[in-house]
């Protein structure tokens, strides 16, 4: 029999955070994480490969693997989540429209944005960053034609994810069954190494279907209630393959290319479960609460990290060194807020020039009166 008590304890419990929280830091977590992916380095490819095996070689790898690796699969199965919710309110035409100024059009306005400023700096001295190409070369930094740009090179997430929001409203009214033959076929592709412009990173239509079946069968909420032990346990299980993998770097030639496609697949799809059980446990903290409100300058820092990157990092680096030297790893753990308060004041300052670019810039997240993010309302009024 419970004691008297034992229900005044159960309403003391304080409440489960609610999903709409832990979305929005866990893509503001994923996209912090993106900028270790492209943090700087200082360094060329025949130096970097001098330090592989190298203490900071290490650090880096292993920053990647666990916050970068996990960022697109993760924001792709936000976004599957989100769009699930959101076609079921409207129709697909206004859905459409909704992603094409939120997304495909930042992209070009950001990658146009980047040649200018680094093609410029660059055809002056000021930095060292590609020049100027050819008209195929122009096409595939300002729309992602057929490979990722060698400026903002991060934007081609976007270009996938906008193909993906065209399939969107086919996709939420399939049955399960076909949804995850679709994404059989992605993870297929993406282990395959065959190489068509359609998609050019097919694990993206994977994770973004795997989001539709989350919200359709409550995967979201399961896996917030995992015991932490068990979200980071996948992680330990697949990284020693990886690391393995990483080392031998050859093997049985097309099969050790295959096995290590199919390994990074799972590395990123358990660093993405340890990612959102994160979130989840921060959403329930007052530090969550605090990290949300800047959650609305994500996108921004999305789209405009490769900037400070290519012309602000370098000259930090002329004071910490390069990698290798004694100062750059504190540098290399830092890059993620040094680049998120740039994108901050850069934000900042296009909203007071003028409220309409900064509005389109964001994707609608800036430029309007409001105290958060669209991610951390409440889901119906939002998506």
């Amino acid at each position: 029999m419970l004691p008297p008590d034992a229900p005044a304890r159960r309403m003391a419990r304080p409440p489960f955070p609610p999903v709409s929280q832990a979305i929005g830091l866990a893509r503001l977590l994923c996209i912090l994480g993106i900028v270790y992916v492209h943090a700087w380095t200082g360094l060329g490819g025949d130096q970097m490969a001098a330090q592989m095996g190298s203490a900071q070689d290490i650090l880096r790898w292993t920053v990647v693997e666990l916050f970068g690796r996990s960022a697109v699969p993760l924001l792709s199965m936000v976004s599957g989540w989100l769009v699930a919710g959101s076609l079921a309110r409207r129709g697909a035409k206004p859905f459409l429209d909704s992603k094409a100024r939120t997304i495909l059009l930042p992209m070009i306005l950001w990658n146009a944005i980047a040649m200018v400023l680094v093609v410029g700096a660059a055809t002056l001295g000021w930095a060292r960053a590609p020049l100027l190409g050819d008209a195929r070369w122009i096409a595939d930094n300002l729309l992602n034609l057929t490979r990722a740009g060698d400026i903002n090179v991060q934007t081609a997430f976007l270009r996938d994810l906008f193909l993906c929001m065209l399939a969107a409203p086919l996709l939420v009214r399939l049955r399960s069954r076909w949804l995850l033959l679709v994404g059989a076929l992605a993870a297929l592709w993406w282990v395959s190494l065959f190489k068509f412009p359609l998609l050019l990173r097919p694990t993206i239509l994977l994770f973004f279907v795997g989001g539709i079946l989350a919200r359709r069968h409550g995967l979201a909420e399961r896996a917030a209630l995992l015991p932490p032990w068990q979200a980071v346990l996948p992680f330990l299980l697949v990284v020693p393959v990886k690391i393995w993998l990483s080392i031998e770097n050859g093997g049985l030639a097309d099969f050790h290319l295959h096995a290590t496609a199919a390994v990074d697949l799972l590395t990123r799809s358990a660093a993405s479960l340890l990612v959102w059980r994160g979130a989840i446990a921060l959403a329930a903290r007052p530090v969550g609460v605090r990290l949300l409100e800047f959650e609305r300058y994500a996108f921004f820092l999305f789209c405009c990290h490769l900037l400070f990157m290519w012309l602000v990092a370098p000259a930090i680096g002329e004071l910490t060194g390069t990698m290798g030297s004694p100062l750059w790893p504190a540098f290399f753990l830092l890059q993620p807020a040094l680049a998120f308060g740039f994108a901050i004041l850069l934000a900042k300052a296009v909203e007071a020039v003028s409220p309409k670019l900064a509005e389109l810039l964001s994707g609608g997240r800036l430029g309007r009166d409001q105290a958060t993010s669209p991610a951390a309302r409440p889901l119906a009024q939002a998506h």
